[in-house]
């Protein structure tokens, strides 16, 4: 019969294996919008989003609603790695009947005790500070939390029921009742529980309950996670093994699907004492535990609750003993009707008997005192069960705790977690082997995971203070940061003002007489139409518009369009070297490939994509205005780049070399889409760069003879703001950024925008908001002083990462030298989304622009049209395109724009330009 009822309460390693597993998929249910309310596991949020990190300085006031007393504390912190807060506090016994008495009088009494407790701690000397007093609530009653200060009370429990409470923010009604005590009125009676009675704070006095804030609500699960967490050993995970048990831990914010957060982390509070409510724990539970559950206050609910916590470990000990007496098994000589009373077998009287392990005389006293007689078998039996119930408990918060641990493993994509654990409670401070169970068991089950528990001091007094100094720091740090990014955030009206701009500068660059002097150059392309399908034969085409370069064979049949190139490297001191030797090279490559291609007698039409700023007089014949992207060759500004490279050709003995056209990437993108769709007629480039084209009314063009027809404008918007005119949008990061460039006061649009300054403007901000402490505690971080070492593909890394916790964040940090906590690689995101958001929101701007322009131009009430694109910005960046296709919706709502990725539209489309030219012929 003993060994029966020790193996009822023994549950084997596979079977904690599957509650593990099934404690998983509960929570998540419980993290799901669409299934929370089913979950068993209620995974609350609790909106706190980070954890202390030693810096938090300042005097916390802190109350907490116990089960028959308000307990207060002032807690001070230094900012010391939070080692050694000075704390008092004060017990308040609550008047009888006030538990079930009406709600507004039980905050009134909490206010009361507020109020003589700041009157008696309180130097009189300081009542001229102006300084607010944050107040952190503990509040142990299940609630609807939607903000850390704002939760709706479910339902009472443990002996309240005050009226006219369940439903209302309890935060609010807190905050009500102590705007309107009076100082000085109440006379609660309290006992002093402090080290420091004669200690004396200046900030606050008596007399100034007015300025006492409830900033945060919380539990003491959350306390104890809080209060275990000092500078540079954050804690993130809490366990309570109490008379009620619970856990919390630190969830990606983005599964946290019942809240509105999605970056970060935020603390959910598991509520787990209602797994197996559902009947999931059937199997495990014994006879004994259904007795308990049945003489509860509630039965049926909190299974597993009534599994573990301490409040019914000595009832389930008092069954067990009971049935097992019925058996005869034990006190057969005795009388054991005391055990039928409930309650009489207590938790503590159980650990007593259990952590005197090598002895039966604590069992006999014990049991004595109980008025049994028991003989030496009867306490060798008695301690086993003890033994058995405790021991069990233990094993099942490990399973719980294991089943947090590997969630937490598993959603942040990691190999192996390293975790603190806060534990505490009457059950991990009375049973000596708790702590070697629980760290034992969970190995076992999360072997993937390695836990450290630290013990908790105060979860609930300095926990609470704790909880509440953190979120007046993140508040603090929320208000800075706003104010850095604030300018680099554009906001409607901003945007239509930068699309009106837009549109003068175009207007002005299409004019005769104003085009010299207009930002927007608007540049004739002397390309009149798009494919139509028709062309065919065999073309060359080079693109030149980077260190590297490329010559094509793009053969153009009726099956579709089939493609050979071959990739050449212009050396930095070509680039910067002389006119003569940069098109020498070209020509040379250019003869190597054709050499390759079995082409070297072939004479074949080539188009010309030249990425850079010329003015075009013909389709063939174009001046360069400046270099850019690094190009400095001299002896070229000014010239006709097609007459350039046919001089290279001739001094090259090259004779076979057609050029029909030269066009810019932009134009040749357009190309490229509109050979697919008919639709394009506009082109788009961002990328290292930026630039647009699209098809304008020959009319409206005042640079170039002509009234019928279009033709292509290669816009040149990099340049837009080169006057002045976006001054009002420049931040202090886009001049410093300006200033280190080899043209300051250039291409100001495209430094807005483009992929090869989004990361020299993010990498300013960071350095400003490190020297702000805002980042990484303020360390200085000699790498991040290195121009260009944030580079522009790590926005689109970092935004794409939705809980910051994968490898490959961590491997930027790493590159970057950057001693980042959590909370620096959120923050660090939540820069890159400004940056790249603004540049979206620009480029949609300029783009709105030139639709409505087209629509306007055509007399149409809706323009549908088509936007070929093509950049590594637009391509790879995780948000970009959809920043863009929004923002553009919002300022030109009368068209319906498409975008098309461009397939090599600066190979495929100068060879179609050249296809189009030489049908025309």
């Amino acid at each position: 019969q003993i060994q029966r009822a020790l193996r009822s309460l023994s549950v084997p390693l596979d079977r904690l294996h599957i509650m593990k597993g099934h404690m998983m998929q509960d929570m998540c249910r419980g993290l799901s919008r669409y299934t929370h309310t089913q979950a068993k596991v209620r995974m609350l949020p609790t909106y706190i989003c980070s954890t202390p990190n030693g810096t938090e300085k300042g005097n916390f006031l802190v109350v907490e609603l116990c089960q028959s007393q308000v307990r207060t504390l002032l807690v001070t912190l230094y900012g010391d790695g939070n080692l050694s807060p000075q704390m008092m506090y004060k017990i308040f016994d609550m008047p009888e009947g006030i538990m079930q008495g009406e709600g507004e009088a039980l905050f009134d009494f909490i206010a009361q005790c507020i109020s003589q407790f700041l009157a008696e701690t309180i130097s009189s000397d300081s009542s001229s500070s102006e300084e607010r007093l944050p107040l952190g609530f503990v509040f142990p009653f299940s609630c609807r939390q939607t903000q850390l200060d704002k939760a709706e009370l479910i339902s009472w429990s443990k002996g309240f029921s005050c009226s006219g409470v369940v439903g209302k923010d309890v935060v609010q009604l807190l905050q009500s009742a102590i705007d309107k005590q009076e100082v000085g009125s109440g006379g609660a009676g309290g006992r002093w529980l402090s080290p420091w009675r004669s200690w004396k704070l200046s900030p606050f006095a008596p007399g100034q309950l007015s300025r006492v804030n409830v900033v945060a609500l919380m539990n003491d699960t959350v306390g104890t996670m809080m209060t275990c967490s000092t500078e540079g050993r954050p804690c993130e995970v809490a366990v309570v093994a109490d008379k009620g048990s619970n856990c919390c831990f630190m969830a990606e914010a983005h599964l946290v699907e019942t809240t509105e957060e999605t970056s970060g982390r935020m603390c959910v509070n598991t509520e787990w004492g209602c797994f197996g409510d559902d009947g999931i724990l059937n199997d495990i539970i014994t006879p004994y535990d259904e007795c308990v559950d049945q003489e509860s206050s509630n039965p049926g609910e909190k299974r597993f609750e009534k599994l573990v916590g301490s409040l019914y470990l000595g009832e389930i000990v008092r069954h067990a003993l009971l049935g097992l007496t019925a058996e005869k098994a034990i006190f057969t000589g005795t009388d054991a009707a005391v055990l039928k009373q409930k309650g009489v077998f207590t938790t503590q009287q159980v650990l007593e008997i259990i952590n005197n392990e090598d002895s039966t005389t604590e069992v006999k006293r014990v049991l004595e005192v109980l008025g049994l007689q028991p003989s030496e078998r009867d306490c060798g039996r008695v301690q086993q069960i003890c033994r058995a119930v405790v021991g069990r408990a233990a094993t099942l918060y490990a399973t719980g705790l294991a089943a947090i641990l590997s969630y937490m493993c598993r959603s942040r994509e990691m190999e192996q977690l390293m975790v603190n654990v806060g534990v505490e409670g009457e059950l991990y401070q009375g049973y000596t082997r708790f702590e070697e169970i629980l760290q034992s068991v969970s190995k076992l089950l999360a072997p993937e995971c390695l836990a450290t528990l630290l013990p908790s001091r105060d979860g609930s007094g300095r926990g609470a203070a704790m909880v509440t100094a953190v979120a007046l720091r993140l508040e603090a740090q929320r208000r800075e940061v706003n104010e850095v990014l604030a300018p680099l955030r554009l906001n409607h009206a901003d945007l239509e003002k930068v699309q009106a701009l837009m549109r003068q500068e175009m207007e002005l660059g299409l004019g005769r007489d104003t085009n010299a002097t207009a930002s927007v150059r608007m540049l004739p392309t002397f390309v009149c139409g798009t494919p139509d399908g028709t062309e065919r034969g065999d073309f060359l085409a080079l693109d030149l518009g980077g260190t590297n370069f490329r010559v094509l064979l793009v053969r153009v049949t009726e099956e579709g369009i089939s493609m050979a190139s071959e990739i050449y490297v212009i050396p930095t001191t070509i680039m910067q070297g002389t006119g003569e030797e940069l098109f020498d090279h070209i020509i040379e490559c250019i003869m190597d490939f054709q050499m390759k291609q079995k082409l070297a007698m072939d004479n074949l039409p080539l188009g010309f994509t030249f990425s850079f700023p010329c003015q075009q007089v013909g389709l063939d014949k174009a001046l360069l205005l400046n270099w850019t992207k690094g190009f400095s060759a001299s002896d070229c500004v000014g010239q006709d780049v097609v007459h350039l490279l046919r001089n290279a050709a001739q001094r090259k003995q090259h004779v076979g070399l057609q050029v029909v056209a030269l066009v810019n990437d932009t134009v040749g993108t357009m190309m490229s889409c509109g050979y697919d769709d008919p639709r394009c007629e506009i082109g788009l480039i961002v990328g290292t760069g930026t630039n647009a084209c699209y098809m304008e009314e020959m009319k409206n063009v005042g640079t170039v003879e002509g009234e019928q027809g279009r033709m292509c404008i290669n816009m040149e918007w990099g340049a837009f703001g080169d006057n002045g005119c976006l001054d009002h949008i420049f931040t202090h990061f886009d001049r410093v950024v300006d200033d280190s460039t080899i043209n300051p006061g250039k291409q100001r649009f495209e430094k807005l925008i483009s992929g090869m300054y989004l990361g020299e403007i993010v990498r300013h901000i960071l350095l400003e908001m490190t020297e702000r402490e805002l980042l990484f505690q303020g360390r200085p971080c000699p790498k991040l002083q290195t121009k260009n070492i944030f580079q522009t593909k790590f926005l689109s890394t970092i935004e794409l990462s939705n809980g910051l916790a994968l490898r490959q964040i961590r491997a930027i940090l790493q590159e970057l030298e950057l001693d980042a906590s959590f909370e620096d690689s959120v923050l660090m995101r939540e820069v890159c989304q400004t940056v790249s958001l603004r540049a979206a929101q620009l480029c949609a701007a300029g783009l709105a622009a030139v639709v409505e322009k087209m629509r306007e131009n055509r007399g149409l009430d809706q323009l549908s049209v088509t936007v070929g694109v093509d950049g590594t910005l637009y391509k790879l960046h995780p948000c970009f395109s959809y920043n863009l296709q929004k923002t553009l919706k919002d300022l030109a709502p009368n068209c319906n724009v498409s975008f098309l990725l461009s397939e090599d539209g600066s190979g495929k489309g100068a060879a179609l330009v050249a296809a189009v030219a030489s049908r025309a012929a």
